[in-house]
């Protein structure tokens, strides 16, 4: 009975992939900083920042169909109709949550817009509930939800004044929450019509196309292009299409609600390697939100 269960849903392999997918993109914070910096985009450039992010994507979307294309993986469409699923998740996915993140974080402190993307994590555990039957909430994840929520928040904490509210900023951040949120809750429906590998290739080429087109409407350009620049990109590239390959596949094998909140260390990993590869000071509490973030994980998977 062993042997037939899926790899993707054997406790520890979910576990790893799942962290595997965790570390990459929390990764992808100092790169697209140091990304930017070497492509000479400053804060105020939304439409070259649209560019590079949608340049990174959509060349991840086209590497996942080359790949899947050698594996002789299935690229029809169940119906033509459901194309129109696949174009939203597009938007949810890539297109709509990265214009949203880029354009908010130009207007947002970075505290504050890492706390409020934190929502997609714990959204998707209580939508989950919600819409799927074979999500139930219970003690467990409540408890492990506001336990990881408190790591987020002891990341945050201190500093600077962190300002208040304000529509472009945090109002763009929440949005970009909410949709990468409806963006895992809807990747089940989208295996459902396309195979899973092919479905994340088609949303980050299109996804990141519909990036791309807008910021160069509104005049993008990438001032300075140059083999350290390209290394960056490459990067960022290969974080996309590994982790977006085993967080979708790992979303359509199991309760959204269990792979999901690894997302929670995502901004504890990003906090520490952007000291590390930024030089930026390292703070106490990022030991604290680490272990927080970890005792969530903890309490929700404990069978």
């Amino acid at each position: 009975m062993t042997n037939k269960t899926s790899i993707f849903q054997r406790p520890l392999w979910v576990t790893i992939f799942a962290l595997t997918a965790a570390i990459a993109w929390g990764w992808a914070y100092p790169l697209i900083k140091l990304g930017m910096q070497e492509f000479a985009i400053t804060p105020d450039m939304t439409g070259s920042k649209m560019l590079f992010a949608g340049i990174r994507f959509c060349l991840s979307g086209l590497i996942i169909l080359a790949i899947a294309g050698g594996k002789q993986r299935n690229f029809a469409v169940r119906k033509s109709a459901d194309w129109w699923y696949i174009l939203v998740f597009c938007l949810l996915n890539t297109t709509l949550h990265y214009a949203f993140f880029y354009f908010g974080l130009s207007h947002s402190e970075g505290s504050r817009a890492a706390i409020l993307n934190s929502l997609s994590v714990f959204s998707v555990v209580i939508f989950a509930c919600i819409f799927f039957k074979s999500d139930h909430m219970t003690i467990k994840k409540i408890v492990g939800c506001v336990v990881g929520f408190a790591g987020i928040l002891s990341l945050n904490i201190g500093g600077a004044e962190s300002g208040s509210f304000t529509w472009l900023g945090d109002g763009m951040i929440i949005l970009n929450a909410l949709c990468g949120a409806s963006a895992s809750l809807i990747i089940r429906g989208l295996g459902k019509r396309v195979d899973v590998f092919v479905g994340t290739g088609y949303s980050l080429a299109l996804g990141g196309t519909l990036l791309v087109i807008p910021g160069l409407l509104m005049g993008a350009t990438l001032p300075n292009v140059s083999v350290l620049g390209g290394l960056y990109l490459l990067l960022l590239i290969a974080i996309s299409t590994l982790g977006f390959t085993l967080y979708n596949k790992l979303l359509t094998c199991n309760p959204v609600g269990k792979v999901a909140i690894y997302n929670s260390l995502i901004p504890v990993v990003g906090a520490v390697t952007s000291c590390l590869c930024l030089h930026e000071t390292f703070y106490i509490k990022y030991v604290v939100a680490g272990f927080l973030a970890a005792l969530g994980i903890y309490i929700i998977n404990k069978s």
